[in-house]
């Protein structure tokens, strides 16, 4: 059967689209910025000006650095970073396609799904807000019981030392492993969620299709 087909709109390195592939469907990348490790078709233009149509679902991740604890530091820093999340709501509702948008808790996503690396076994909680066009549930958190298998930042027999900046460091193989993404550089790394969020997202996409088809 054909994959359907997700358009993921602001994609970075492509942590959102491994996952929605996992899920099922065929994904290409748009991001303003050149993305060398991004894994599937991609296209380096303004995710506000490509066209959307001809996609089965659309996800949208609008740059978050408004809203994140970067803003904590004070000075205005965070003041030149654009709050897009209106406009490109207003893009997707508009498209009639099915859509998700990602972003950081509190953020102004209107959040119908709240997800945490917990829920899934991983090392990380990360915790990120979905608005989306389908209804769905959220998995709890699971911070009880989350058991790191990786090594703690204190565990120095496992860190190299970072001599310009006098800290100890978390190496990056371990960093992709606590958020299960193996083809990210450091600075990709941080700005990426966890395939298995988007993974389980597009699960209940394919669902709401299924549903959707039965009942025509």
């Amino acid at each position: 059967m054909t994959r359907p087909r997700l358009l993921d709109l602001f994609c970075g390195a492509g942590g959102c689209s491994v996952g929605y592939h996992r899920a099922g469907f065929d994904v290409i990348g748009v991001d303003i910025e050149p993305q060398p490790h991004y894994p599937f078709t991609f296209y380096q233009l303004d995710a506000m000006m490509f066209p959307l149509n001809g996609f089965d679902a659309i996800h949208a991740s609008p740059p978050c650095q408004a809203f994140t604890a970067y803003r904590r530091r004070g000075a205005g820093v965070g003041d030149s970073y654009p709050d897009l999340i209106a406009p490109v709501r207003e893009r997707l509702e508009a498209s009639g396609i099915p859509w998700v948008i990602e972003n950081v808790a509190r953020s102004p996503v209107r959040p119908l799904v709240h997800l945490c690396g917990s829920s899934f076994g991983l090392d990380v909680r990360r915790h990120r807000w979905f608005e989306t066009s389908v209804p769905m549930m959220s998995p709890s958190c699971a911070h009880g019981l989350q058991k790191p298998r990786f090594a703690h930042a204190t565990n120095r027999t496992n860190l190299r030392r970072t001599v310009e900046i006098g800290v100890w460091r978390i190496p990056l193989s371990v960093q992709q492993a606590a958020m299960g993404i193996n083809w990210m550089t450091l600075d990709e790394l941080t700005e990426a969620i966890p395939p298995a969020y988007t993974e389980y997202i597009g699960r209940e996409l394919l669902e709401h299709f299924d549903q959707a088809a039965r009942a025509s």
